[in-house]
């Protein structure tokens, strides 16, 4: 792993909470990386030392800051984590960041722009999750939410590092990831106790919890109310792309636009870190 440019780890209180962040310190505006449902700030450790110290990175961990709720109840709402956002911006005292979001990070940033006022330079979303419209009009279960369902069945912990390496090296949807990303992944995870046993931080029952919260807010009738420019990317391989109109989307933003990056998929950050810099860089240097 490359040991250049290590953050700082910080934690703000964000009124009824604390809030842990990582913090590259720059010299130019602020760009905030909002990271997808059950990851973590460190995945964008490889895209945010190579901003630094053109910009001042802030990469937030939303994960396990509140009570962990009941997937089965209804999870844990978008619209508090992107409240919880908003309090975060105003407690740093940001002017007008440039937003960067993956997956569900992306819908988050643009609830906290839109519903609570959050002044952004630019967003930048990768792979949004903006269901249909249809569906946050119907209450589903678990079982009916196969975001959900699926994380509910997602291993979250191992006997020991060795047990954790051969695990994720047998497993196809790792195959396609940066090296240097899978050992972020690894290494910055988990938590570990003392006789070695390993506990993902973002455990499968919260990962399940951040899906189910994602169907219980509708962000289309917000996206009209997005007032900076706003560049959505999605990959062209994205299974993603037979549920969720990203295109359609970007219309609904007057300022939007809609790029499809060819041969890649919804983890692009994940898997190309090299690209998503290039994308971010070309796109807030242009405002």
């Amino acid at each position: 792993m490359v040991q250049d440019s290590i953050p700082k780890h910080m934690t703000q209180n964000i009124g009824d909470v604390d809030l842990s962040y990582l913090l590259y310190e720059g010299d130019g505006p602020v760009i905030m990386l909002m990271h997808g449902a059950g990851l973590f700030p460190w995945l964008w450790h490889p895209i945010a030392r190579e901003l630094a110290p053109r910009w001042r990175v802030i990469a937030p961990y939303f994960c396990d800051h509140r009570e962990e709720t009941d997937p089965a109840k209804g999870g844990l709402s978008w619209l508090i984590i992107a409240e919880d956002l908003a309090r975060f911006c105003e407690r740093l005292d940001l002017d007008r960041p440039g937003f960067v979001g993956h997956s569900m990070g992306g819908n988050v940033i643009t609830l906290a722009h839109a519903k609570f006022g959050v002044k952004a330079r630019g967003l930048l979303l990768f792979e949004p999750i903006f269901f249909p419209q249809e569906l946050y009009n119907i209450q589903i279960t678990v079982e009916q939410n196969p975001l959900a369902l699926r994380a509910t069945k997602r291993r979250d912990h191992w006997h020991n590092r060795e047990e954790l390496q051969e695990y994720v090296h047998s497993r196809p949807v790792f195959k396609s990831w940066d090296p240097e990303i899978l050992e972020l992944y690894t290494n910055y995870g988990m938590k570990e106790s003392e006789g070695g046993a390993l506990l993902l931080t973002c455990t499968a029952r919260r990962e399940a919890s951040m899906f189910m919260g994602g169907m219980k807010d509708d962000p289309w009738p917000l996206l009209s109310q997005v007032t900076c420019p706003t560049l959505i990317i999605e990959g062209e391989e994205s299974e993603n792309r037979a549920l969720i109109d990203l295109k359609m989307a970007s219309s609904a933003i007057p300022q939007g636009t809609h790029r499809i990056i060819s041969n890649e998929g919804h983890l692009l950050p994940l898997e190309n870190p090299k690209l998503t810099f290039e994308i971010i860089e070309e796109f807030f240097g242009s405002l």
